[in-house]
């Protein structure tokens, strides 16, 4: 069979197994939404498979090989395995299949202007920021975010424009099947080592994803990033840096925070300035996400009122520094997806500026191996809080291997002289915070997984 591409399948019936995960639910609605049947399987329903369900999806709640009947193709995450039922039953039957990151490239080469937001931190709050910029000037994109965004209704809004904007990301080396008129490039790190070897093999990956982009288009990278840098001197199109501290094609300089860490600066593109740009959401690094979606749209010709005025009144993606409310002792809860030694840094400095009387961190690790790899980091990366409980690891697509535990952690971080603890179970981490916590705490629950339910636990 030669190579299998979407344009070959319009109007007919694609079955997607993992239905329910971020991507694959956009990348379903898209599909709806330009008239294919669409049917797909997961383990749990939710949100996203019930907004599927609404607009015309056929939902199977499970996998077995009755679900894929009438599939003229299968779509399937990098999560599901060879010995998935759906799977096996497409192969005995000659159904053709591809990978997600296929899909989505391929959908990607039917825009003039497809945007790849790339780097290991970052993507989805500057996806958003471009997102609403790009939305509110007029441009109508089609939009694949990973997170949830309140201002499209979720994690993905259908266009009718040439303009498409999508995270582009590295593991598993997906972000390689992509087609980028627009690759950003935030920063390079080490994550995702069960798939990378190195952060040499990282960056190689980077540089590779960074020429697929046409002579005609654009790299965006930060010069405060030593590895983004480099990249930039190694790509064949035109590029565009930004920065706060190197010099850089677009500059932020004279930043200021107000009383809930939130950041004013002013925006120099060489010669020109822009003036001052405020944002809602707190942390310096969101000023880099911010330079990068100015930088973006500016390029597409986006009016700086514009950007200025959509980075004013944006409040952020679910789960990034999410404010979820008030305990009935008046601390407050905030949320937040870091799970890599860089992000959990930059969230603590976030919340340092945010106001509170002691900061309390409920972090759930997520994955066995970057919790192993990434050990010492992680033993460094909570200073500036005054509590720190750790939950059980969170497995994600691994198995437990026994040689690394969150008790392991805690031990660790407790030697360096911060108070840490080890708590297995939700319940008693919210009956221990709730018992223990003051008025004027900030309490965050932090990481990829499903932490996020002792926060809604403690404001009940």
């Amino acid at each position: 069979m030669g190579k299998v591409h979407i344009r070959d399948f319009a109007g007919k019936h694609v079955h997607f197994v993992g239905i329910g995960g971020i991507s694959m639910s956009g990348l379903a609605e898209i599909l709806l939404e330009k008239g294919y049947k669409v049917s797909g399987s997961d383990l749990q329903q939710s949100r996203l498979t019930k907004r599927l369900e609404n607009n015309g999806a056929i939902i199977y709640q499970g996998h077995s090989a009755r679900n894929i009947e009438g599939a003229d193709l299968v779509v399937y995450t990098a999560a599901v395995k060879n010995d998935n039922p759906e799977l096996m039953e497409a192969a005995s039957r000659n159904i053709p299949c591809m990978d997600r990151a296929t899909l989505l490239g391929q959908i990607m080469e039917t825009f003039r202007f497809a945007i790849g937001v790339s780097g290991s931190h970052g993507k989805t709050t500057t996806t958003s920021m471009l997102s609403i910029i790009m939305n509110q000037a007029g441009l109508d994109p089609t939009i694949l975010v990973g997170g949830e965004l309140d201002e499209i209704g979720g994690n993905v809004r259908t266009g009718h424009s040439e303009y498409f904007i999508t995270e582009a990301c590295e593991y598993m080396d997906s972000f390689l099947k992509f087609h980028p008129y627009m690759a950003i490039i935030l920063n390079i790190d080490s994550d995702h080592l069960d798939y990378f070897k190195d952060i040499n093999q990282i960056y190689s990956s980077f540089v590779e994803y960074a020429k697929l982009v046409p002579a005609s288009g654009y790299v965006i990278g930060c010069s405060d990033d030593p590895l983004v840098a480099r990249l930039m001197n190694e790509v064949h199109c035109q590029t565009i840096s930004y920065g706060i501290n190197e010099p850089a094609d677009w500059m932020a300089k004279d930043i200021t925070y107000d009383s809930a860490g939130c950041a004013s600066f002013l925006v120099e593109n060489k010669t020109r300035i822009l003036g001052e740009f405020t944002l809602k959401i707190p942390g310096k690094h969101n000023v880099y996400n911010a330079l990068a979606s100015i930088a973006a749209c500016d390029t597409m010709g986006v009016p700086s009122e514009k950007i200025k005025d959509a980075l004013l009144h944006f409040g952020g993606t679910h789960r990034r520094f999410e404010v979820k409310g008030k305990t009935t002792n008046q601390a407050t809860i905030v949320d937040d997806y870091a799970h890599h030694p860089t992000e959990i840094k930059a969230t603590i400095t976030a919340a340092l500026n945010y106001p509170h009387k002691r900061i309390w961190c409920i972090y759930q690790p997520h994955t066995y191996t970057r919790t192993k790899k990434l050990f010492n980091e992680f033993t460094e990366a909570f200073d500036g809080v005054d509590f720190l409980i750790l939950a059980d690891i969170y497995a994600a697509r691994e198995k437990n291997t026994g040689d690394i535990s969150s008790g392991m952690l805690a031990d660790s971080i407790s030697k360096k002289g911060l108070e840490c603890m080890y708590m297995p179970e939700f319940d008693k981490i919210a009956d221990y915070v709730r018992s223990h916590s003051e008025p004027g705490d900030l309490i965050i629950t932090m990481g990829a997984g499903d932490i996020y339910k002792v926060g809604e636990a403690l404001l009940k």
